[in-house]
């Protein structure tokens, strides 16, 4: 049983919510639900998308000035856009790419060629790997992977993805470069992310582990679809919910006074915002603790807009052992002769650039590049810093389940309280991509509507 297969299982037992985002559409004859969605964000608005077309009357409340949540695609220069939220569409991810193919948006390939910088030595493309012999183990780790059974796989997720390479016998050269890749996957240290997490993604990705493809024009034009859809008067900008009561029916309460009422509540937003409301009644104690047990992973992108395109290749990224730790082309596909790096970085160091001016940035990425590309400098004609650490709704980029959390907190996570549904990214097969939003968004909207 794969970890898909795995999560569902176990969560239905449970009494969650996830059903198959592929659930036929159940019309209704007599009353319908009244529902609402708190989140304009990918689970939100597939949420709210789904109750439309079952013709369920639908309310979406969202706390920022727009929809599309993290996923924040942000124009340079009137004619570039990069995305410093939600980035890359999997060959996997059917949901995505169905919803894309509907609204009439293009997917571009966005995959990368990886260069490295380690220990000051620059390495092109094709030119660095692995040790064979620890290729050759990591090959037979996961040819394994889909022997192991359920009990295996709850051992795996009592330690971590690092203690994990350290006893399958990486080290030296071949841990450190785990270390880079593998935590900007995660966006923390790979000390902190579980085993059975860690393994999973890697033993059920695409061979680029879903960095595979963009929207064209941006990745908020799908959000922009999905709301235009679903009738932007039914959706609630600058609305921040601060009280929920749930008795017959269920009340929810804005700080601006404005209050909506509905049968059914999905909450389609990240744990920080969910701890933030006031519940009556209170959430149940289990659910609090795995609130608190969770957490998001500290993202910075620091976009940085040169006048020519220094790095030649449309193909390129590179992971460093610096400070900036993986830089990116952002314009790939985009026709000029000038173009986006975004600079990304993870966890502490991320939490430390936020914290540092662009000039301070960009004379470090200068320090890391420069040996290898020449004189930077004067190509530099802006920058653009979005620190997700700092996002007031989120805290984090994206959900990180650490030592001892995937068999516990995401179950519990996943459970529906009296009429409300949970969904987002982070109850989703894996953290940290729209296509998980979009499936929770569906299964929840399925559910409350059973």
């Amino acid at each position: 049983m794969d970890r898909r297969r795995f999560i569902r299982q176990s969560t239905l037992t449970a009494g969650s919510l996830i059903l198959s985002a592929h659930t036929p559409l159940k019309f209704y004859a007599g009353k319908k639900p009244e529902v609402l969605v708190i989140g304009a964000g990918f689970a939100g608005l597939a949420a709210a998308l789904r109750l439309k077309q079952k013709g369920i009357p639908v309310t979406v409340i969202e706390s920022r000035n727009r929809v599309g949540g993290r996923v924040f695609s942000h124009t340079v220069n009137e004619n570039l856009v990069v995305e410093l939220g939600g980035e890359w569409v999997g060959n996997s991810h059917t949901r995505m790419q169905e919803l894309c193919a509907t609204f009439g948006l293009p997917l571009e390939n966005n995959q990368m060629d990886t260069h490295l910088i380690y220990k000051d030595q620059y390495n092109a493309p094709g030119s660095w790997s692995y040790s064979e012999e620890w290729n050759a183990r990591f090959k037979r780790i996961l040819e394994t992977y889909p022997h192991l059974k359920d009990s295996d796989k709850q051992k795996l997720d009592q330690y971590d993805w690092w203690r994990f390479l350290v006893n399958n016998g990486c080290n030296g050269r071949d841990l450190d470069l785990r270390e880079l890749l593998d935590s900007t996957d995660f966006g923390e240290s790979i000390r902190h992310v579980s085993a059975f997490a860690a393994l999973a993604e890697y033993a059920e990705s695409s061979e680029k582990n879903e960095m595979d493809l963009k929207i064209k024009g941006g990745n908020a034009m799908l959000a922009q679809k999905m709301r235009d859809q679903i009738g932007s008067e039914h959706i609630y900008c600058d609305h921040h919910v601060s009280q929920i009561v749930q008795k017959d029916r269920v009340e929810v309460t804005c700080s601006n006074g404005k209050k909506f009422t509905g049968d059914k509540l999905i909450c389609a937003i990240p744990t920080f915002s969910i701890q933030k409301i006031q519940w009556d009644p209170v959430l149940p104690a289990p659910y609090a603790a795995a609130l608190n047990a969770l957490q998001y992973a500290r993202i910075n992108k620091h976009a940085l807009h040169f006048s020519e395109r220094f790095w030649k290749e449309e193909a390129f990224d590179l992971v460093s052992d610096q400070s900036p730790h993986y830089f990116y082309h952002a314009t790939k596909n985009q026709p000029s002769a000038e173009g986006v790096l975004i600079a990304y970085s993870i966890g502490d160091k991320a939490a430390s650039n936020a914290n540092q001016s662009n000039e301070f940035l960009a004379n470090d990425i200068f320090r890391c590049l420069e040996p290898h590309f020449g004189n930077l400098r004067s190509l530099l004609k802006g920058q653009a810093n979005y620190y997700w650490g700092n996002d007031a709704y989120s805290y984090g980029a994206y959900a990180l389940y650490g030592i001892g959390q995937w068999f516990t907190v995401m179950p519990e996570l996943k459970k529906k309280f009296l009429h409300t549904f949970f969904a987002g990214e982070h109850l989703a097969d894996w953290q940290g991509f729209m296509e998980g939003a979009v499936n929770t968004g569906e299964a929840a909207a399925d559910a409350a509507t059973e």
